[in-house]
């Protein structure tokens, strides 16, 4: 104890002698020759967390005199960093740089820490602590399904991988969807997903709990959580335990109380530092779901610092102190009760500076003390260090005393200068602090410049600076004029930094001031001086302005400023510049501005400024420029229905009046509404008024110039005139009924003026049109419409409205046609028949609904269709999500076509008429069938070329379009467009898709066209060319006689590229041609994001111009009323919306044909060969079995169904079982047999049940391709065809028929 009391009045003489620490001065002249300690500049943060994909970047930067070195431990022992070739300390710094590309990044993992070192002392960095940034994976988990009951709470668990840093925690769903968060479910601090009950519309099976690691910018997912909320009004533990209820109410579906979730329990504890973020959160369940509100026993929650989030389930306080601790009281309610939570908050702290040592800079001989104030909870630990080794250490020091905070330096002498480091720690963290103290002994040095001149106006402060630096401190003092000494007085103040301030500068204090700088190394003295100028004042300030426009405007600003000064004059209007006028003239002391106009309206500023001050004045401008009112309204020439009005004019300010404007006041139908009556030129002083009867008026007159309209004038005398009989009618008269059994009869009333009396009434009178009956009639007043009940329904009606008061009736009223109400058609249409035309339009028809039925005006028919399915699907394939198509067929029509069907589909229909009211009922569903249409191109081709072979692949079409039954490929050798080749054809099955040509010459291009077949046909082709060797270059323009490579005319063509990747910007891929009955058929790859597409097309080698058409996003296109027989070139073009940018695709030649078949010698075609050999044997045939009957004297059957039916081709065979109608050519020659063909070309099997097999001598009959037939037929059933030629009987015409065969 005594030594602690010795020790502090020690420190108190200390303290007393103490000399003040030493500012070093920034001034580079003085830095240059001082030595100096180092000191940190730059560090890392004590915990430094990397990322392994990036170097390790360690900053330690510092300064001193001379420039120190540095050096680094790593886990408290020396870091050898020239040994590690992976570590590069940066020249002149530190900062360390770590390459663990190829390295294990763990192994730099550590602490570290920097110390900076030159000839007076060593600075030591943070400890550093390095550690690598890691997303480790989700654990694997067996999640089971959760079933609950409705109206329960519920938790489902995230449990994310422990990262460095910790993760950010979302939940979302299967579509990468956040799942929306509000007052019932919640997201809690630690990411679980929190129900406070549970609705039928939280069941879903993809609750995600997702994990983002911000270093590695990784997102890692858990797998997801199925839920099932079932919704049962009661339900015991047996059923429970079937369905594995993992939440078990006993009443689930009733309401109950609040319960917290989180935190459990009535209370619980929470931790902070100083500092940082509190955040408590208490979640609740109930039903209904509660409301949360906070509260702080004992005071207020701190509403600078604190948010509430997540619905109030959440409370933010920022920036923690001490006095943020005690008890938070949580309160979840609803409309059945209440619940608390109380979370108990402490406050503890890291330590944290209250001051930090100071660098002293002392003379030998001088004391200076080192304090190092820190506080925390619980209180830091106070550690010293010299040089970075502790003070226990270092060797003793008899002019060094310590005391826990403080660190005492008494006597100190040159070569002692050092870095102090004072460490203070606790449990939660600590601080490091370097402070160096360097001995110097300098001489003083005066840093102002000298002979410095400072102005001040009158009666402002005045600050003569006189910087200085020396060790020990020199000592300043003042003289003025040399002779004078300055003393701290009331009009003087001399500041610590030498600085000598004048309070109220006066006249009398302008002069030459000295400031001299002494200690016991030298002196130094310094001029400056001082000029006390007059202030600034305006004299005579600018007056308020009225003036007319077109006149001259002058505002007068006279001043006053000190001589020596310069002024400067500027005028403001309205606060900013004047305008950019020749109009507006600035003088010395002056401001004119002429012609002025409305614009020129406003506060004019006049400011007078020098380099030391300022003065304004401000005055406003008014223009005026409309004229005065009339006076002295007479009213003259009084009668009936007109009167005359005479003013006279007022003062027209300079600006001639254009007209004036009359208007009256009616005092018995609207007082104080003034109406607009007439106008009269502006030379005129009197107008003749034609007026309405009933009327009280009183008229006024404005006037109007071209700048606007006076005021109005004084009212005139009242006039009044005399009732008479309404002289109009109401307008606007119309009948329509707003409901079956009722007519609506509206009109628009007469105003007070157009009444011409008391007592106005309308007569409404209406009968039925075309019916013997009288008018009916009813009178009402006040009123603009009229209910005429038990009409029927959607009956005309004649109507007139006639107007009446008591002074008679007005004109007879016009007879205007109304209808009455109208009512739902009672009847749908019938006779519904629908024809379909082909596979994507039908016509339907109707029979038109009676009128009677229609109950109203007829709007039209609707047509209600719907695709059910594809006919190639089952029943319960049907499509669910198909919408119904509705087509509207104004009027009386009776038929209409049904666009846009989907081929091979079943459709269902019903059609209801339409009135004014609604539509009727539907009429019987009637379902059609679409048939079988082509499909469409096959979706791409792939050609992927090799020496000798080459290999296709395409893609099925995307629209089939009914069932398809293979592909046909075509190819042959082409020359560019041309094809040069026979062309070789290969039909595939529908499930192949992929072909290898071989043995197929190199170097050759050819030519590929494939397309689609269903029983309907071929579709349109894709077609392709490509060659059997790669090329590496594209092909060169093919230049024509007088037109260069350059020559915008010239074609350029070039084989697609194959696989080519799309560049940076719009780039095209793979361009396919082909032709289809529509016309040209062109599609692309395009991987641009540009909207503008075209396809532009032009006639092959002719001078046209481009032609094109819009394409927008697709990515096929087809030119239709292409010229047949014509060659086009053919490109797509993307152009950018944003600027002229253009990207295009090579040209394709595209060449449509004069027939469906490609231009070639049909004579060389195989098919046309064959077809013609079939001809000429079934021509044979004919004339054989003619020879024969000829012969036999017999009657030709098939030349008597010939006779019969003049179009064979509708019957020779059966479609289904390839058969002919049957005939006989029995000895009583019996009439052919034969069935008609019905409509749809089919012959039903039981009409006809014989055939060529019964007469022939074999079941299979041959066809060729044209469906002629080739066999043999005879009247016998005996043998087969391949018995036929091995047959002993004689030759015979039959015979030789088969020896054909």
């Amino acid at each position: 104890m005594d030594f602690r009391l010795s020790f502090g009045v020690l420190l108190m003489v200390f303290l007393c002698h103490m000399t003040s620490a030493l500012e070093v001065p920034l001034d580079p002249k003085v830095l240059e020759g001082l030595p100096q300690p180092p000191t940190i500049t730059l560090q890392s943060p004590k915990d430094y967390i990397f990322d392994p994909r990036e170097n390790i970047v360690i900053h330690c930067e510092a300064k001193g005199k001379p420039h120190p070195s540095f050096s680094w431990t790593r886990n408290g022992t020396h870091f050898d960093v020239e040994k590690d070739p992976k570590v590069l300390m940066k020249p002149g710094s530190g900062t360390l740089v770590i390459d663990i590309s190829g390295e294990k990044a763990e192994a730099y993992e550590g602490t570290y820490q920097c110390t900076a070192h030159n000839d007076h002392g060593t600075a030591v960095s943070n400890n550093i602590v390095i550690r690598q940034s890691r997303s480790p994976l989700w654990s694997k988990e067996r999640i089971e399904a959760i079933t609950v009951q409705m109206g329960v709470s519920l938790v489902l668990q995230c449990r994310p991988p422990a990262g460095l840093p910790p993760p950010v925690i979302f939940w979302m769903d299967n579509n990468f969807q956040r799942l929306p968060l509000d007052r019932r479910v919640s997201q809690a601090l630690n990411g679980d997903l929190y129900f406070s009950n549970v609705l039928s519309e939280d069941t879903r099976n993809d609750y995600i709990c997702y994990a983002r690691f911000p270093h590695t910018q990784t997102i890692q997912q858990k797998q997801p959580i199925s839920v099932t909320v079932l919704e049962m009004d009661t339900m015991n533990e047996t059923v429970a335990s079937l369905y594995n209820i993992t939440k078990f109410s006993a009443n689930p579906a009733g309401e109950y109380r609040p319960g917290f979730m989180t935190p459990l329990g009535d209370t619980s504890t929470e931790m902070v530092l100083r500092g940082e973020t509190l955040e408590l959160e208490c979640i609740a369940e109930g039903l209904p779901t509660p409301e949360m509100s906070w509260q702080k026993d004992g005071g207020e929650l701190p509403t600078s610092r604190v948010s509430f989030l997540n619905y109030k389930k959440t409370v933010k306080i920022s920036d923690v102190s001490e006095a943020d601790a005690g008890d938070y009281t949580c309160t979840a309610t609803n409309r059945l009760g209440t619940v608390d939570h109380v979370i108990k908050v402490t406050v503890k702290a890291a330590p944290f500076w209250i001051s930090a040592p100071r660098n002293l800079i002392l003379a030998p001989n001088e004391t200076g003390i080192l304090t190092c104030r820190v506080n925390g909870d619980p209180k830091p630990e106070i550690r010293w260090f010299i040089n970075g080794v502790p003070l226990e250490n270092a060797p003793e020091d008899h002019t060094r005393k310590v005391d826990d905070d403080t660190v005492i330096l008494s006597n100190v002498q040159s070569g002692s200068s050092a870095v102090y480091q004072c460490n203070a720690s606790n449990e939660f963290g600590y601080l490091i602090a370097n402070a160096f103290v360097s001995v110097l002994a300098e001489p003083p040095r005066v840093l102002t410049p000298p002979n410095q001149v400072y102005q001040v106006i009158t009666n402002s402060p005045a600050l003569l600076h006189c910087a200085t630096f020396g060790s020990p401190i020199p000592t300043i003092t003042w003289f003025k004029d040399s002779k004078i000494s300055i003393k701290s007085g009331d009009s003087y103040v001399i500041h610590e930094n030498g600085t000598l301030e004048i309070n109220v500068a006066q006249s009398q204090n302008s002069g030459k001031y000295t400031c001299i700088a002494t200690n016991n190394l030298g002196i130094k003295e310094n001029h400056v001086f001082l000029e006390v100028k007059e202030p600034t004042r305006i004299l005579k300030q600018p007056e308020y302005k009225v003036v007319q426009r077109g006149m001259s405007a002058i505002f007068e600003c006279k001043v006053k400023h000190d001589p020596s000064l310069i002024p400067t004059m500027t005028w403001l209007k309205n606060n900013g510049k004047l305008p950019d006028d020749e109009r507006f003239e600035v003088d010395a002391d002056s401001l004119t501005i002429k012609d002025v106009t409305d614009e020129d309206e406003g506060t004019y500023t006049c400011i007078m400024s020098t380099t030391l001050d300022r003065d304004s004045a401000s005055a406003m401008l008014t223009v005026v420029e409309k004229p005065d009112p009339p006076t002295d309204l007479e009213l003259t020439d009084q009668t009936e229905r007109s009167v005359r009005l005479t003013w006279i004019p007022g003062d027209e300010h300079n600006s001639p009046t254009q007209k004036f404007l009359i208007q009256f006041e009616d005092l018995l139908h609207q007082p104080n509404v003034w109406v607009n009556f007439t106008e009269v030129p502006g030379m005129s002083t009197t107008a003749h008024l034609d007026l309405s009867p009933y009327v009280y008026y009183s008229f006024r007159v404005l006037a109007k110039n071209q700048v606007g309209y006076s005021q109005p004038s004084q009212a005139s005398r009242q006039y009044r005139t005399n009732p008479a009989a309404p002289d109009d009618n109401p307008s606007h008269v119309q009948g329509e009924g707003t409901e079956p059994g009722n007519l609506v009869i509206s009109w628009r009333s007469l105003t007070g003026l157009q009444s011409n009396g008391p007592g106005l009434e309308y007569k409404v009178q209406w009968r039925q049109k075309d019916v013997d009956q009288e008018w009916s009639s009813r009178t009402v007043a006040n009123a603009s419409q009229l209910v005429v009940s038990g009409t029927p329904v959607f009956a005309p009606y004649e109507i007139k409205v006639q107007s009446l008061n008591d002074y008679g009736n007005g004109p007879e009223a016009e007879v205007i046609i109304g209808y009455s109400g109208e009512d739902l058609p009672l009847s749908a249409p019938d006779g519904v028949l629908v024809m379909v035309h082909n596979s994507t339009v039908a016509e339907v028809h109707w029979e038109p609904v009676s009128s009677h039925s229609i109950r109203g005006k007829l709007k039209g028919y609707k047509v209600y269709y719907r695709r059910e399915r594809g006919l190639h699907e089952a029943e319960e394939e049907a499509d669910q999500e198909s919408q119904d198509q509705v087509l509207t067929f104004n009027g009386n029509l009776t038929e209409g076509h049904l666009p846009g069907l989907q081929p091979y589909s079943l459709y269902n229909l019903f059609i209801r008429v339409l009135n004014s009211k609604g539509e009727g009922p539907p009429s019987p569903d009637k379902q059609f069938e679409t048939p079988e249409g082509v499909p469409g191109p096959p979706s791409f081709l792939q050609v992927n070329p090799g020496l000798d072979s080459l290999t296709l692949e395409w893609g099925p079409p995307l629209n089939n379009n009914g069932r398809l039954i293979g592909y046909t490929l075509r190819y042959q050798p082409a020359n560019a467009t041309i094809e040069t080749g026979l062309v070789k054809i290969m039909d595939f099955p529908v499930n192949e898709t992929t072909v290898t040509l071989d043995s197929l010459n190199s170097s050759v291009q050819y030519k590929f066209d494939l397309n689609a077949k269903t029983i309907k046909g071929a579709g349109p082709s894709i077609t392709k060319e490509a060659s059997t060797f790669m090329e590496t270059t594209p092909t060169a323009p093919t230049a024509e006689v007088g037109k260069g490579p350059t020559d915008p005319t010239t074609p350029i063509t070039q084989s697609p590229p194959l696989h080519k990747a799309p560049s940076v910007g719009p780039v095209f891929g793979t361009v396919n041609t082909s032709v289809s009955e529509e016309g040209a058929v062109i599609s692309w790859e395009y991987f641009g994001h540009h909207k503008n597409i075209y396809v532009e097309y032009t006639v092959e080698n002719s001078k046209e111009g481009w032609k094109k058409e819009s394409v927008n996003s697709s990515h096929s296109h087809v030119l239709k009323g292409l010229k047949p027989g014509t060659s086009y070139r053919v490109r797509v073009v993307a152009r950018d919306p944003a600027g002229p940018m253009l990207h295009s695709t090579n040209e394709e030649v595209v060449t449509v044909p004069a027939v469906p078949s490609r231009h070639v010698d049909i004579a060389t075609q195989g098919w046309f060969i064959g077809l013609m050999c079939a001809i000429a044997l079934l021509i044979l045939v004919l004339l054989i079995v003619c020879f024969i009957k000829r012969n036999k004297g017999g009657k030709y059957p098939v030349k008597e169904k010939e006779e019969a039916h003049q179009d064979p081709e509708i019957q020779p065979m059966k479609e289904d079982d390839g058969t002919f109608g049957e005939y006989s050519d029995t000895e009583d020659h019996k009439p052919l047999k034969g069935s008609r063909t019905p409509s749809n070309g089919t012959v039903r099997r039981d009409e006809s049940d014989d055939s060529l097999v019964d007469y022939g001598e074999g079941g299979d009959g041959q066809f060729n391709e044209d469906g002629s037939f080739i066999g043999q037929y005879s009247g016998k059933k005996e043998k087969d065809t391949h018995e036929g030629n091995e047959s002993s009987e004689a030759p015979s015409p039959v015979n030789a028929m088969n020896s054909f065969v």
